[in-house]
């Protein structure tokens, strides 16, 4: 499967500059966020994929939005799942979801009726919970047939706890689910 890390949010951004939370719930791509989800678009636009696997946070929806735009022109549609499994690391304000129906409204293409409400979690999120999530992903995707033919849009802390990678916003990587967990994590970004 391939992993893809949303490209710059404005939370990014703003602590990138300061290293201090700038107090932005759930934020939006910034010009740069938005060129790096066009980029990747291309990058992966000849990749046979069948699936796109989402975080409900904006920033990851924006990301995606480029690559089933491409998709669909192309006559190739993803079917879609919006998975909060997927989702940050519960660590700083950005990590402050939307209310489904406020989703909803932002991406009426996409189906948001499963989330529950709120769909993140009420308060800091521990490593071991992260690396717990990461897992039971890993284990779901394993168990699926087509996982090779999956593009994952999610976060940095998830894409670490799963791979042992750090990605920078808008990097991919190809991951296989049967490769064992990481086991020295950095979790500073």
């Amino acid at each position: 499967m391939i992993l893809l890390r949303h490209g710059q949010s404005e939370f990014n951004l703003h602590f990138s500059a300061t290293r201090r939370d700038p107090g932005i719930a759930d934020p939006s791509l910034t010009p740069l966020g938005e060129a790096q989800a066009h980029a990747a678009a291309a990058a992966l636009a000849d990749v046979a994929l069948r699936r796109l696997i989402v975080s409900p946070y904006t920033r990851a929806l924006q990301t995606a939005a480029p690559i089933l735009a491409r998709r669909v022109a192309a006559g190739r549609a993803l079917s879609v799942e919006i998975e909060p499994l997927i989702r940050e690391r519960y660590a700083f304000s950005c990590d402050i979801g939307s209310p489904r129906e406020t989703l909803a409204e932002r991406f009426p293409d996409h189906d948001f009726a499963h989330l529950s409400d709120p769909w993140w979690p009420d308060g800091f999120e521990a490593e071991a919970e992260v690396i717990a999530r990461a897992a039971r992903f890993r284990a779901d995707m394993a168990a699926r047939p087509d996982w090779r033919e999956t593009i994952v849009v999610s976060h940095w802390a998830f894409i670490l706890a799963l791979t042992g990678h750090s990605l920078m916003n808008g990097d991919h990587i190809v991951y296989d689910p049967n490769t064992p967990p990481p086991v020295d994590l950095r979790w500073q970004p």
